[in-house]
C-alpha cells in the first residue's frame, strides 16, 4: 500500500477498507514482482519476467479452454465430465437489472465498472428464477412435491391463521453432491450460502479460489473446480452444480457428472497443501489500521518519507 506515494489520505483509507473486505489474499493483489524488494523501480528483466509468466500460463491456459468441451463420442473416455444441463437466466429486459452492473466514466472521465446499491436484490431476484428452472432437473421429485406442500401451508398460515412459519428452502444436497459457486466477493458467496442453506464445508472450494486467485470473472468458476480436484474430492458418478453470474443481469446454472476420479492438481498443485488456511482475516487492518485515525495525515506523511 505504501509504495503508491501519489495517493491521497482517503484513497489509502478506500484502498484500506477495499483490500480488508474483499476477500483475497496477500499473494493476490498484483504482479509477484510488485512485491519484490525494488517494489515499482522494476528492472527490464521483472519486466521480461511477468510478461513471460502471462504468456506461458495466461495464453496456455486460454488456449485449453478453447478445447475444454466437445461432443464427440470417440472422446468420451478422455473427458474428465459430462454436462448433464444447463439453465440460463437473463434479466436484461428490467431497465433496475440492466443497470446495476455495468461499464461507464466517472465525473472525471475515467472508464470503470459501476455496482449499484440494488445489485444484491437483482441477484437474489436472477438466482432465484435459475434456481426455479434447474430445480426439477436434478431434484427427486419427492423433493419437489415437499417443497410444494410446505410452501402452501406457510403460505396459508400467514394469511389465515398469522402464524409464523419457518423459511421454505430446497434442499439441493439431494440432487448433487458438490457446489461449485462463482467466488464474486465475500457477499456473493455469502449471500448464495443463505439462500441455498449450504455449510462452510460446502463453501470452501469458492472461499480458496477467491482467497487465492481473486474474481477473475467467468474463468473463477474452473478455478473453483481445479480446486475440487486437487484436493482429490471428486469421484466417478458425483455431481457438482456450478452456478455463475454475470452483467446484464444473468445467472447461469449447470450440472456435471464426473467421469472418473480425478487427482490432477492443475494449478492449484504449488499451494494446495496449504490449503485451507487457519485463518481468512486480512492482516492488513491490523497493520494499517491507524490510516482511519484523525491525526493519520501526520503519520501516513513520515511514513512515505521514511
Amino acid at each position: 500500500m505504501m509504495k503508491r506515494c501519489n495517493l491521497a489520505l482517503e484513497e489509502y483509507r478506500f484502498l484500506l477498507k477495499a483490500i480488508v473486505s474483499s476477500g483475497i489474499g496477500e499473494e493476490t493483489y498484483g504482479p509477484r514482482n510488485f512485491f519484490s524488494e525494488r517494489g515499482t523501480d522494476s528492472t527490464l528483466g521483472d519486466s521480461q519476467f511477468e510478461m513471460d509468466e502471462f504468456f506461458t500460463e495466461t495464453l496456455d491456459k486460454l488456449f485449453r479452454c478453447s478445447v475444454l468441451l466437445t461432443n464427440k463420442p470417440a472422446l468420451r473416455k478422455q473427458a474428465k465430465f459430462e454436462l448433464k444441463c444447463l439453465v440460463r437466466t437473463h434479466l436484461g429486459s428490467s431497465d433496475e437489472a440492466h443497470t446495476c452492473c455495468k461499464q461507464q466514466e466517472d465525473d472525471k472521465g475515467n472508464i470503470g465498472f459501476f455496482l449499484g446499491k440494488n445489485l444484491p436484490k437483482t441477484a437474489t431476484r436472477a438466482l432465484t428464477e435459475n434456481l426455479r428452472g434447474i430445480a426439477p432437473k436434478i431434484l427427486p421429485l419427492t423433493a419437489i412435491v415437499r417443497y410444494v406442500l410446505l410452501a402452501n401451508i406457510k403460505k396459508l398460515g400467514s394469511k389465515y391463521l398469522h402464524i409464523g412459519v419457518k423459511k421454505v428452502s430446497l434442499n439441493f444436497k439431494l440432487g448433487v453432491d458438490h457446489f461449485c459457486l462463482h467466488p464474486g466477493g465475500k457477499a456473493v458467496i455469502e449471500g448464495v450460502q443463505r439462500s441455498l442453506g449450504l455449510t462452510d464445508d460446502d463453501m470452501e472450494p469458492s472461499r480458496m479460489t477467491l482467497h487465492r486467485f481473486g474474481n477473475t470473472s467467468a474463468s473463477s468458476l474452473w478455478y473453483v473446480l481445479g480446486y475440487m480436484e486437487a484436493k482429490k474430492r471428486l469421484k466417478k458418478g458425483d455431481r457438482v452444480l456450478m452456478i455463475g453470474f454475470g452483467s446484464g443481469f444473468k445467472c447461469n446454472s449447470c450440472v456435471w457428472e464426473v467421469s472418473k476420479d480425478l487427482e490432477d492438481k492443475n494449478v492449484w498443485e504449488d499451494c494446495v497443501d496449504n490449503f485451507p488456511p487457519k485463518s481468512l482475516l486480512n492482516p492488513y487492518f491490523e497493520k494499517y489500521g491507524w490510516i482511519n485515525d484523525e491525526n493519520a495525515a501526520s503519520e501516513l506523511q513520515a511514513v512515505l518519507k521514511s
